[in-house]
């Protein structure tokens, strides 16, 4: 079944589902002396968010118990960070990246990017809403608003109204017009009216925008791709690439931060567990035929040869078979 986004997950509801074996097992798994983390493994790789909700509210009413607080006690490592991650609804977890992005000292403005320029109008309504209620007193927006600056604050503001016009249809007049704007506030003018890039990037629906770019590249003779790396530098530059990206292909944009999250010494173990997390329900079927596609080797075989012990078996099984 493919999800909002038109894209496949690895990780489906599983048929035969019954949350109160699931909690009865999981309880089990973390009893007495040691801890069964093969069996929670099985458990939470192989159901859908929704029945990982209803998993844990069995498991209070059972037991009394809270079953995240006990996985936090049981489970150590990546492996405890990627299961807690995985038991936490979307846009709680959404939101709780997003914040840890923003608190203490600097602001990791790359997670800013991930999420707020990837997500549908529904997805970004559902974190302001699990942001406010899980910070209470805290806004999303205006969280934002006092941790970036200049254009890139703007363009982030305007990717927290969730308010990109979803329809289908394309205004071909409008597109040649609009492509004609853009080309005029960048490549023809000495600096960047980045305003109007920020109004139609941020507002115009994915089909007209992927009409609007075509007929850019005719006027400008370079792609829109080109002329924001030429224009614009930094975090705006990041951000407005991540949201033309994902026009064109959201796999391909997750492929490639999947890639970097591995490349070289070292992993970047925040970012494998947020893209693992956040898209196993909604298009890593086709993140996996992208990255094959782009490093022509599988996401599976470069995860295996990059983390190691169940932190590395419970990746691969929400990634799924290559």
């Amino acid at each position: 079944m493919a999800s909002s986004q038109g894209g496949h997950g690895t990780v489906k509801p599983a048929t035969h589902f019954d949350a109160e074996a699931d909690a009865a097992a999981l309880r089990k798994a973390m009893k007495g002396i040691g801890t069964d983390e093969a069996a929670i493994i099985h458990i939470v790789a192989n159901r859908s968010n929704a029945q990982r909700q209803d998993t844990k509210l069995k498991y209070k009413l059972l037991y009394g118990r809270d079953l995240v607080a006990d996985l936090h006690s049981e489970l150590g490592g990546h492996l405890r960070t990627a299961v807690l991650a995985l038991m936490e609804t979307k846009a709680v977890y959404d939101a709780h990246c997003l914040r840890n992005a923003m608190k203490g000292l600097g602001t990791d403005e790359s997670v800013l990017i991930e999420i707020l320029c990837t997500r549908t109008n529904q997805e970004i309504k559902d974190i302001v809403a699990a942001y406010k209620t899980a910070f209470p007193g805290r806004d999303l927006e205006k969280d934002v608003m006092s941790e970036t600056s200049g254009n890139f604050k703007r363009l982030l503001v305007t990717m927290c109204q969730g308010a990109r016009d979803e329809s289908p249809s394309v205004d071909h007049e409008k597109a040649k017009r609009e492509a004609q704007e853009l080309f005029s506030a960048g490549e023809k003018q000495w600096g960047t009216d980045e305003s109007k890039f920020n109004f139609i990037i941020g507002s115009r629906s994915i089909p007209q925008l992927k009409a609007t770019f075509d007929e850019y590249t005719k006027i400008a003779q370079r792609d829109i791709f080109s002329s924001i790396d030429r224009e614009m530098s930094g975090d705006l530059k990041k951000s407005f690439k991540t949201v033309v990206q994902c026009i064109y292909s959201r796999p391909a944009y997750f492929a490639e931060r999947f890639y970097y999250s591995m490349k070289g010494a070292g992993t970047d173990d925040d970012t494998l567990v947020r893209l693992v997390v956040t898209r196993c329900e909604i298009d890593m079927v086709e993140i996996k035929q992208k990255f094959l596609e782009l490093f022509h080797k599988t996401l599976g075989t470069m995860i295996e040869g990059d983390i190691s012990g169940d932190y590395r078996k419970l990746l691969l099984a929400i990634v799924g078979p290559n």
